[in-house]
């Protein structure tokens, strides 16, 4: 008999849901449920220790993703001032609404809350158009690829990433590819040949940023794996390859705004003289977004009256 703290993940079971335990090392299958518990069949066997997670890749359960704790953190961040907040486990696009109403609580006065980003790791982001409209209702996304790799198919997971990045981009929200991007440099000066492909790849998606995890929060190397991404990233933006494909997969523009008429024309423009950069004036960083969103071949360089703006601009493209 094992302990659950989440007496929702129990109520949310059905006979033949399957539970992952401490990122699916360890695999039960339900086979009879009851007030207050599962019985469960071990189909992948191994150890579990204390404070290791569980996941439910077979249940949207019916609570908030922000814990206690999870207020009391987001209360502090508010309170210094951050510009970013990223939450984890979003199961739907209510869960944003929820993060949004609290920061707008804390301080309704507020003209600089700080922007959401939405960790995408569960399967209930894409039943019917949930992910679409968390898309619309977050400020930026992550492909938390670790927890996703758990509860979908392995298989399942770079097309996923590829889908949610199409979404990011079609609505010009800034996305984030993270997780295992380098993971055998948490121990190794270098990363596999895979690894670097894998980067790579994501770059060539038109993901805005990569990001590193245990490599540089737990591993041996930190400093090699944040210059490795770095030169992944930069011989990436320096191949014709890269500038081919964001030419093929640019989304198009179409809410007939003169803000959107004057990026197009600017693109082109700049790619005509062989502009050495577009600037784009902005007060709340939507100009700039758009012209991220078409990704030129120039660097775009943002220009604000207002610090915040700026702050929030570092994580677009």
């Amino acid at each position: 008999r094992v302990r659950l703290p989440h007496p929702e993940i129990i109520k949310a079971s059905d006979v033949g849901h399957v539970l992952l335990i401490d990122d699916g090392k360890v695999k039960l299958q339900v086979v009879e449920t009851g007030p207050g518990y599962l019985d469960c069949v071990v189909v992948v066997p191994g150890k579990i220790k204390d404070k290791k997670g569980v996941n439910t890749p077979d249940s949207i359960l019916q609570i908030s993703c922000l814990t206690k704790k999870d207020r009391e953190d987001l209360n502090y961040m508010l309170g210094i001032g951050v510009d970013w907040v990223a939450l984890s486990f979003v199961q739907r696009p209510e869960d944003i609404v929820e993060i949004k109403r609290l920061i707008m609580e804390y301080n309704p006065t507020n003209a600089f809350p700080p922007h959401v980003m939405a960790k995408i790791e569960k399967p209930s982001c894409f039943v019917g158009d949930s992910l679409e409209k968390i898309v619309q209702l977050s400020d930026g996304i992550m492909v938390a690829r670790g927890d996703l790799g758990v509860e979908c198919a392995p298989e399942d997971v770079p097309i996923l990433q590829k889908t949610i990045i199409d979404k990011c981009r079609k609505q010009g929200k800034p996305v984030v590819v993270a997780t295992q991007m380098l993971e055998s440099m948490i121990d190794n000066p270098t990363p596999t040949r895979a690894e670097a492909s894998d980067a790579a790849t994501a770059i060539y998606d038109g993901a805005d940023a990569i990001m590193l995890s245990a490599e540089s929060a737990a591993g041996m190397y930190p400093e090699e794996a944040v210059l490795m991404q770095q030169r992944i990233i930069n011989r990436v933006e320096g191949d014709p390859h890269y500038s081919l494909y964001l030419t093929s997969n640019r989304p198009k523009i179409t809410d007939g705004t003169s803000a959107s008429a004057i990026i197009l024309a600017a693109r082109q423009i700049a790619t005509n003289v062989n502009a050495k950069c577009i600037a784009s004036f902005t007060v709340g960083g939507n100009t700039a977004r758009l012209a991220s969103m078409k990704r030129p071949e120039q660097p775009i360089l943002a220009i604000s009256p207002l610090i915040e703006t700026c702050r929030h601009l570092a994580m677009s493209w």
